[in-house]
């Protein structure tokens, strides 16, 4: 990796680190899949003006469509669904460590279905962020309840699907970040509104209060839309298994955000 794509990896655990933040903000006024709904779909709404202005395409037939639909399955849909559920029985800063995970699970399922192999630069960097996240997870999982439980294998289920979303994005390396980017958030949202509007709905709602709003505001435009530009951009230059490290650095920014902010404990392991 070159010296701008560990840049933009740290720049993306930032971004990516106050996802945690925002939808803790958010979850206790806004159900899940309506909170996941209003991020792809204010995400989407930004990117895809950004896409025609500066003379892009997005697919024009369902075949050229096909890709984006299991991307935005893997890599939006179920993950963010399923962090958004577990961040209701555990705390974001937990969420965030689990959610480190996900290079574990990308190497993994490299090796098993491409065959790609584990160098020991690569395993010996995995095992010790994985040493790291046992630390940091340990006396919270000795001393869950069954809700907690529930919610660290919800997290756990997000850093899955973000590995087998790797795997999937390595035939979209030539496509350019920004389209990767609008075109899976736009399947996200025409996936999720049904959904959520037969699930949740969220017609009947009361209005959020402020703070809520701006939270998703920043979900969607910071933490979403920049943040997969980002994403793809590394992917691209770095190789989607190496862009999934990130998610090795974001636990330091989501447990800050939840010391500071939202009053969360910082305990010694930590």
């Amino acid at each position: 990796m070159r010296a701008t794509d560990w840049f933009l990896l740290v720049f993306l655990s930032v971004l990516w680190g106050a996802t945690f933040f925002f939808v803790a903000v958010a979850v206790p006024e806004v159900p899940p899949l309506t909170l996941v709904l209003v991020r792809v779909g204010l995400a989407a709404a930004v990117l895809v003006p950004i896409v025609f202005a500066l003379g892009y395409q997005l697919p024009a037939t369902l075949e050229g469509w096909r890709p984006f639909i299991m991307l935005s399955i893997l890599n939006n849909v179920i993950p963010f669904t399923l962090m958004v559920y577990g961040q209701q029985r555990i705390a974001s800063a937990l969420a965030a460590v689990l959610n480190a995970t996900t290079p574990l699970f990308t190497l993994v399922l490299a090796r098993v279905f491409a065959g790609e192999a584990l160098s020991p630069n690569k395993l010996a960097g995995v095992l010790l962020g994985i040493a790291g996240v046992t630390i940091l997870m340990g006396p919270e999982a000795i001393n869950a309840n069954a809700s907690s439980v529930i919610g660290m294998l919800c997290l756990l289920g997000t850093a899955f699907s973000y590995g087998l979303s790797a795997l999937w994005m390595r035939q979209l390396r030539e496509v350019p970040p920004l389209v990767t980017s609008a075109a899976q958030l736009t399947c996200s949202t025409v996936m999720l509104l049904p959904l959520a509007a037969f699930v949740d709905r969220f017609w009947m709602m009361p209005m959020p209060s402020g703070n809520v709003l701006l939270a998703l505001v920043g979900l969607a435009v910071l933490a979403t839309a920049l943040a997969y530009i980002v994403f793809f951009r590394i992917s691209a230059t770095a190789g989607p298994s190496n862009v999934m490290l990130v998610t090795l650095l974001i636990p330091i920014t989501a447990t800050l955000l939840g010391v500071l902010i939202l009053g969360e404990a910082l305990t010694p392991s930590q």
